[in-house]
């Protein structure tokens, strides 16, 4: 059981990384690799995919080294943060960008919320003067937004 909570608490605390990380890392020294999620470019791979296996190392080395010790509490460290790039991979890949035609028409708020989010993100087309760095959590002022869209649409119809 202990081992379930610390998975559970090492994807929470995720969040708040990745922020810290999409903040000051992607948008400061390694901009280089991020830019291109940002601006307009062929194809469907990016250098930004290469992040992918930037947060994989941790997950990878705390199951490893975790399973050789004997050190379960760490394999549980790595299974949250695997767990928490398995939801990465669903809300951003999927659901946000629409890698792949799946909830292309969701009706959902929390999905419109994180949608509009990310949007509001993308509309930097710089480092500088960005929003919205998180994944999972939305703000306020983006659930009011959708609130705010699904009141117009009532009312004009």
């Amino acid at each position: 059981m202990i081992y379930i909570l610390i998975a559970l608490a090492s994807f929470c605390i995720m969040e708040g990384i990745t922020w810290l990380t999409h903040r000051f890392v992607m948008h400061g020294f390694l901009w280089w690799l991020h830019q291109d999620h940002h601006q307009p470019h062929p194809g469907s791979f990016e250098k930004n995919d290469a992040f992918f296996f930037i947060f994989a190392i941790p997950s990878w080395l705390c199951i490893m080294l975790g399973s050789m010790n004997h050190a379960y509490w760490v394999v549980s460290i790595g299974a949250g943060i695997t767990l928490y790039g398995l939801a990465y991979f669903v809300v951003h890949e999927i659901i946000i960008h629409q890698r792949f035609k799946l909830f292309t028409r969701s009706k959902n708020r929390y999905i419109k919320a994180i949608r509009w989010a990310h949007k509001m993100h993308h509309k930097h087309l710089d480092k500088h003067k960005g929003e919205s760095f998180g994944m999972l959590i939305v703000a306020k002022k983006y659930w009011d937004k959708v609130r705010e869209d699904e009141s117009l649409q009532q009312n004009n119809q």
